[in-house]
């Protein structure tokens, strides 16, 4: 009996190990062909990344000019700082496709501005690189599109208390900017530079000059920002100038542009701008995103001096309000 048992237990031993020994052999089978299928896609995966996405070099054109003023490209440091900047906007997309899109809707408003006041073409895109052409504030306390600081901007003859900050006003502040670089390039007699002293400053930029005995902008070892300024200023310029060239593509109705407007003359004292802009069948966000020089829900105007507040035309209300 016990040697039955045994042997009973020998020959299931037996078939148990057998059978253990052919699923471990599918088991490892198994686990061999996945891995090998896991590594054949991993490769097939890293060939299509290869394929199907390419980051290009950018050619830099031949030549290149600031207002007129021609970029010496043939200085190895001055093309390697242009590249650099074309490469930095031309890769963050998404920032560059929001200057394409607000170009269009600014440009419009600075360009003949800076055709009356006699400022090459080119200073749209300082307005840019300065504040995205969004009303913003630095670090430092520069406001607006033009990025005026508080003591400049009255010496520019801009209007700043707490109601009423002119920074914010589009074309009085273009306007603003225009003085400044006509003054500053009646002293260098160069575009270049002034575009340099808007960053720095007159008098850090005469520092440089003077310390450094030199008379270009080119020619300047400066600090960062201000080294990168000029360049920042001209890959903007390329960029916009033919965005496809840089990969950008859109269609005319994705860009932004201006609603219709009408101008109220007002020369008396507004108690409650919700309310002013609730007769004019708008609403108080609608009033601030048209006037953001308006800088509280009041305007108390003790002077009686006349402002020019914009509202949206009968046709264009719809565009900002729920009304159907």
């Amino acid at each position: 009996m016990t040697v039955r048992l045994h042997m009973k237990n020998k020959a299931f031993y037996s078939l148990f190990l057998g059978a253990t020994i052919i699923v471990g052999s599918i088991g490892a089978s198994h686990l061999l062909s996945s891995s090998t299928t896991k590594e054949a896609e991993d490769i097939s995966h890293q060939e299509k990344f290869q394929r199907d996405y390419n980051i290009y070099s950018l050619t830099i054109p031949e030549k290149v000019s600031l207002a007129g003023e021609e970029v010496p490209l043939q200085m190895v440091d001055v093309r390697e700082k242009l590249d650099r900047e074309l490469l930095v906007n031309t890769y963050w997309q998404s920032n560059m496709l929001l200057y394409i899109k607000r170009s269009k809707k600014w440009f419009p408003v600075i360009e003949p501005i800076l055709k009356e006041e006699g400022v090459p073409e080119d200073f749209k895109y300082l307005a840019l690189i300065e504040s995205g052409l969004t009303p913003v504030v630095s670090p430092a306390g520069a406001e607006g599109f033009w990025q005026i600081m508080e003591e400049t901007g009255k010496e520019l003859g801009l209007e700043i208390n707490s109601e009423v900050d002119e920074r914010y006003h589009v074309e009085k502040a273009t306007r603003a900017a225009c003085k400044y670089l006509k003054d500053a390039h009646e002293k260098y007699n160069n575009w270049t530079l002034a575009a340099a002293s808007y960053n720095m400053g007159k008098t850090g930029l005469d520092r440089q000059l003077d310390r450094q005995q030199v008379e270009n902008y080119y020619d300047l070892l400066l600090n960062e920002e201000t080294a990168r300024y000029i360049f920042r200023l001209l890959s903007a310029k390329l960029i916009l100038a033919q965005p496809e060239a840089y990969g950008f593509k859109f269609r005319s109705k994705d860009l932004w542009h201006q609603i219709e407007t009408k101008t109220l003359t007002v020369d008396t004292a507004i108690d409650n701008l919700a309310t002013f802009a609730k007769d004019h069948e708008i609403n108080y966000k609608v009033l601030k995103n048209l006037n953001p020089w308006l800088r509280r829900n009041h305007l108390t105007n003790s002077r009686g001096k006349t402002y020019e507040i914009k509202v949206p035309t009968q046709e264009a209300i719809h565009l900002v309000t729920r009304q159907n």
